[in-house]
């Protein structure tokens, strides 16, 4: 019986080769039923089908025979079909990652800005930072993120804290993480487009200024009082391409 070209990954389900999809709508209506028919005999649990974004007419096809929509991607769409009744499906991905700097120079004074698009008109002084970009390290996109927002380099020292916060952006979660970076530059470039204000403000006057949250004032306060936690090299395991690791020191 001739399939639809596939493999089976390790947890008993089926990928079906996305490179070797038929385009006639009637030989890939067939091919599937049959598929199906055969991979549920054979006990697979799971297809995945990714329809790239060429072949979006097999999309509907595919939803008759049960498949439902996992994620999506420039280029396709990813589908799913569970063979097996309760067979797991992983999620896709539930969370976003930002990242902020604490950077604090020689005079005791915290860089600090101002959002341009903030609710309100009252100014409201918190950290530079942002979303990491795919595939960047924590410690590679706070460095950015300050870069980019202020024009100060900075040197990343220590992961301070970090929140954890539901119903984000397109309902998915958010964790954001706090880091205590120290300067190398000092000039101020201000991103115009995002940023209203960009100043250096002593910690004093931050940590008592009613311009300034409840929440920033108190990570502030952390990355003050403790050491935090270092970006560290793990022998024998760290890839840096791929690995980042965070340890205590001691």
């Amino acid at each position: 019986m001739e399939l639809l070209a596939h493999s089976v990954n390790n947890f008993n389900g089926v990928i079906i080769d996305p490179t070797q999809l038929p385009d006639d709508l009637a030989e890939f209506r067939e091919l599937l039923e049959l598929s199906i028919a055969q991979w549920r005999a054979d006990g697979r649990q799971v297809v995945w089908m990714e329809a790239p974004s060429r072949q979006a007419a097999l999309i509907p096809l595919a939803v008759d025979a049960g498949f439902s929509f996992h994620h999506s991607q420039d280029g396709y769409l990813m589908m799913t079909l569970q063979l097996q009744e309760g067979a797991f499906i992983p999620y896709y991905a539930t969370h976003y990652i930002g990242a902020g700097g604490v950077v604090i120079n020689s005079r005791q004074e915290i860089l600090v800005v101002c959002e341009r698009f903030r609710r309100g008109n009252r100014p409201y002084y918190k950290l530079p930072g942002g979303a990491l970009h795919p595939g960047e390290h924590l410690v590679d996109g706070v460095i950015r993120e300050v870069r980019e927002e202020t024009g100060v380099e900075a040197k990343f020292e220590s992961l301070a804290c970090f929140r954890h916060w539901h119903g984000y952006r397109y309902g998915k979660s958010d964790i954001y993480f706090v880091c205590r970076l120290s300067p190398l530059s000092e000039k101020i470039v201000m991103d115009d487009y995002e940023i209203e204000e960009c100043k250096w403000m002593p910690v004093a006057e931050y940590l008592e200024s009613e311009l300034v949250g409840l929440f920033n004032r108190r990570i502030v306060r952390a990355a003050i009082e403790n050491p935090g936690i270092p970006s560290v090299w793990v022998e024998g395991y760290s890839d840096p391409t791929t690995h980042e690791f965070f340890f205590p020191e001691g």
